[in-house]
């Protein structure tokens, strides 16, 4: 392999970044990829899209076209536009259509086998001026880099799903990325209209290395039968203000996926106890009842009357003035919001990111209603703390551990 080439780039290449990125390749046309595709083509870029399997793309292609007609009936695009965002993009059948492309995001199976083949194809054929990046939620940038011949220009640009609604995009360099790429990115997706933080090179990144306990602590607490599935679903909506519990968010994201980025997580971060994946989760996994998508997860969408807020709903009304209810959705919030505070708090340590863009991450990337070190304060750093050293207490796992920043924030030195 050849040796790394971290030369930065001339100031001459990077003068007029608007008008030098106008041709973009999106490797994938799922979910993902073709939401970026929107994103991308809405905002002036010629798109070539490409997946192996020619069928999703032209499924994708036609289910954008319901997507843009629905912003046409709302008013929030003009016929002209959705007609002009439509045909900027081009459906490719071999990645040699890229060989003129300023930009490749690659939004594919969260597989680091698998990506690495697909970049060391690409690096064969586009330009040397070519910027190449993954939109990974997990995979360490670094290592998918270093099987380039020019891992310089490789980057990591983690969209939200769905793309053209959620506004965050985390950007993340490598230890090989050159040093101004991520300032290139970061006004690119400006210009794209996209919020940006930018995060260190960890398993996870910023948000889905925070986020693991809102899903992780809601399996565990159903797998101890301490509460169901709706009654966590309900304490984190009532107490926590969130739009969705980790539930219907599981079922919304595919529990395939979710269990997916855990595993990456847990092991990248050579098995630490804090990120020890869910048998239930992997069961569920297994039996192919991976949410929304299937119609069948934690929730059975078969039935439009039924879905999961109705049942939560039926169990709000049914336990609403019940004491006992009451003292078990409070005792699931606090666990689980306790478990993200300190998270939070620990990313802040590490210099995993600074404190704005820790906040700003939960808010936009998985729309937390505020920012968890905001919450820490709210409730109390000293409440927080407490509550994981009972839990510690009681399980005897290192799980539990607190961060030695949340432990001096506890007593008060911050």
């Amino acid at each position: 392999m050849q040796e790394p080439r971290t030369k930065k780039r001339e100031k001459s290449q990077i003068s007029n970044l608007e008008s030098q990125i106008s041709k973009v390749g999106i490797i994938g046309s799922g979910t993902m990829g073709i939401g970026i595709a929107q994103v991308a083509a809405t905002s002036g870029c010629q798109v070539f899209l490409y997946d192996a399997n020619i069928a999703q793309t032209e499924k994708s292609l036609e289910n954008l076209q319901k997507v843009l007609a629905r912003l046409v009936e709302k008013q929030k695009i003009t016929p002209e536009s959705s007609e002009n965002i439509f045909r900027k993009i081009k459906p490719c059948t071999e990645l040699s259509d890229f060989k003129n492309c300023d930009l490749v995001i690659e939004a594919i199976i969260e597989n680091k086998e698998i990506k690495t083949k697909v970049f060391q194809q690409l690096e064969e054929i586009v330009s040397e001026k070519c910027i190449i990046s993954s939109n990974t939620s997990s995979i360490s940038i670094t290592s998918l880099s270093s099987e380039l011949k020019n891992p310089a220009r490789f980057i990591g640009i983690h969209f939200f799903n769905p793309a053209p609604l959620m506004p965050l995009v985390e950007v993340i360099p490598g230890l090989l990325t050159e040093e101004n790429l991520a300032q290139e990115i970061y006004v690119l997706m400006e210009s794209w209209g996209k919020i940006l933080v930018i995060a260190k090179d960890v398993p996870g990144f910023i948000v889905n290395r925070i986020a693991r306990p809102f899903y992780g602590e809601a399996l565990r607490i159903v797998e101890e039968n301490i509460a169901t599935v709706e009654q966590v679903d309900e304490a984190m909506r009532s107490l926590g203000n969130f739009k969705m519990g980790p539930f219907e968010l599981m079922d919304l994201i595919g529990i395939d996926i979710n269990f997916s980025v855990t595993k990456t997580v847990y092991a990248d971060y050579f098995f630490d106890p804090k990120y020890k994946p869910s048998l239930l989760q992997q069961r569920m996994a297994e039996a192919k009842l991976l949410g929304r998508k299937t119609g069948k997860g934690f929730y059975d969408y078969s039935e439009k009357t039924h879905d999961a807020r109705t049942k939560s709903q039926e169990i709000k009304d049914v336990e609403q003035n019940s004491e006992k209810t009451v003292e078990l959705h409070r005792k699931i919030f606090m666990r689980i919001i306790s478990m993200l505070v300190n998270e939070a708090v620990e990313a802040k340590r590490l210099g995993i990111a600074n404190d704005e863009d820790l906040e700003l991450a939960m808010q936009k990337g998985v729309n937390y209603p505020k920012g968890l070190l905001a919450w820490g304060k709210e409730i109390g750093y000293q409440k927080i703390s407490e509550t994981l050293q009972n839990l510690y207490s009681e399980y005897q796992e290192e799980r539990y551990r607190q961060s030695p920043l949340l432990k001096k924030m506890s007593l008060k030195f911050y």
